[in-house]
């Protein structure tokens, strides 16, 4: 990357309009949950594959955003030894990450694999390596980018000659957006609009908020006066997205 890759001025103005909606003590305390959340993810994942059967599966999921609804049809579809030996392959650090994504992905091909997973599948290994190693993975939703649509939270507050996409697979694209996401960490932790938490957590949940603002921007200018009104508020909105609106356990 070369040149400018954060939109301060842009973060800012954000940042600003996240200030006017919920408050710093509510976004350090969603941070707080993201801890909680990584705390279990990684109590789950600690021990060997081979112990994880479908009730530590299915928590697991349950802690996923994109996967909490969906847990017990994705554990009948693609089965508990499948899906624990794609995570296992996942948290395997003796391949680089964008490797492990790949054969990720690879594993869980077929019909009902890819009907259960449509989707939520997408989350799903991102989730997984960032909540069980904040300090070393990035999370990468759909919301956060998505090549298809090329659209997300982290295009909307870096800059346009920034090519979130650069890739050809999708382990090549999780690096592109981990890149960006370092340096929104870094600049933000600087110009204060990263602090709500530690590591990556204070990212996340700026990168949440701006998302929501943005859907609250989109909405006022398309829907009903009476559909804006019941719309989540901000901070029930982040929380949604991060996945810890319901905290299992």
């Amino acid at each position: 990357m070369t040149g400018p890759v954060v939109d301060t001025p842009s973060a800012l103005e954000f940042q600003r309009e996240i200030m006017d909606r919920t408050s710093e003590a509510e976004l350090q305390g969603i941070a707080a949950d993201l801890e909680r959340k990584s705390s279990a993810l990684r109590d789950l994942l600690s021990g060997e594959p081979s112990s994880w059967d479908r009730a530590t599966l299915r928590q697991v999921l349950r802690w996923l955003f994109a996967t909490r609804r969906r847990a017990d049809s994705i554990l009948d579809s693609i089965g508990p030894q499948r899906l624990a030996a794609a995570i296992a392959g996942l948290l395997d650090g003796g391949d680089p990450v964008a490797d492990r994504i790949d054969r990720f992905d690879a594993s869980l091909t077929g019909r009902a694999a890819l009907a259960a997973l449509a989707g939520s599948g997408f989350d799903l290994p991102a989730e997984v390596l960032h909540f069980t190693s904040p300090d070393r993975y990035w999370l990468w939703t759909r919301w956060i980018w998505d090549p298809g649509a090329r659209t997300g939270a982290l295009a909307l507050v870096t800059t346009d000659d920034l090519d979130l996409g650069a890739g050809a697979t999708r382990g090549a694209v999780y690096l592109s957006v981990g890149r960006a996401m370092a340096f929104v960490d870094a600049t933000g932790k600087a110009a204060g609009f990263t602090s709500a938490g530690p590591g990556l957590f204070g990212t996340d949940v700026l990168l949440a908020a701006v998302y929501g603002v943005y859907m609250y921007t989109v909405l006022q200018m398309r829907l009903t006066r009476e559909f804006n009104q019941v719309v989540p508020t901000l901070p029930h909105l982040v929380r949604r997205l991060l996945g810890v609106y319901y905290l299992e356990g």
